[in-house]
């Protein structure tokens, strides 16, 4: 895939990895349109800093818990771009709490966002992509569908769902949609994580060392360059799945 002029949806891309993957996009001449989720997180200054790559760039808010919002999303970025080839299922949230302690509030939350959002936006996007022959789409999962970590069970479900959509929408929108997915490790810790946290992030790394955004948004790239890759999860995370 020619990136230049291509037009690319990333949910939740106003902050940490999603902006960053917007950014590196844009450097590449791809348009983009990002959602958010409130006017807490800072939109309009992504906004600014990926019109000033020379690129078109729309900002949307987008609750993916609420039903109708992921097709109305697309709906106007169709409106404005005439086309969405790239759809990066990134929106994300952290609910963490003992399993015998999570409520099925929480546990609703976190499969709304982690596993539906990703399924709503895919349900939306993927008719036009197919009737246009052509197509990306990646979900953003991480480590937690892979390794049982404690105290985050509804996370690691709603992730690992993610994965086993993947590849079910890789089978059935072949061969014109890829479907894949990128699973990072410690790329960006929040700004709460402790030193503690951090070293052992790095000492479970082969690597020894944590990622950046930036991975994560190289493998966006590779993916939507590369165009004989489907139904794979890609592991961005120095190792950490073999230790």
């Amino acid at each position: 895939m020619n990136l230049t002029d291509k037009v690319a949806l990333i949910t939740g891309a106003a902050v940490r990895v999603g902006r960053v993957t917007a950014l590196m996009l844009a450097e590449r001449g791809v348009h983009i349109v990002f959602t958010y989720l409130n006017d807490d997180e800072p939109w309009a200054q992504t906004l600014a800093d990926i019109e000033a790559k020379g690129v078109k760039a729309l900002a949307l808010p987008l609750d993916v818990r609420q039903r109708a919002q992921p097709q109305a999303v697309v709906d106007q970025a169709l409106a404005a771009f005439g086309r969405i080839d790239i759809l990066v299922n990134n929106a994300s949230n952290w609910l963490s709490a003992p399993f015998l302690e999570i409520s099925y509030e929480a546990w609703q939350a976190s499969l709304d966002v982690n596993l539906t959002g990703p399924f709503l936006c895919a349900q939306a996007v993927a008719p036009h992509m197919l009737r246009r022959q052509e197509g990306l789409i990646i979900n953003i999962t991480d480590l937690s569908a892979f390794q049982p970590w404690p105290n985050f069970a509804h996370h690691a479900a709603g992730k690992a769902g993610l994965v086993a959509l993947t590849r079910v929408m890789a089978v059935e929108l072949a061969p014109h949609v890829r479907v894949n997915a990128i699973a990072p490790g410690t790329v960006l810790p929040p700004p709460n994580a402790s030193e503690a946290k951090i070293r052992w992030a790095v000492e479970n790394s082969l690597l020894k060392r944590v990622g950046s955004p930036e991975d994560v948004a190289r493998m966006v790239i590779f993916l939507a360059e590369m165009e004989f890759a489907t139904g794979a999860v890609y592991f961005i995370d120095g190792g950490r799945m073999l230790v």
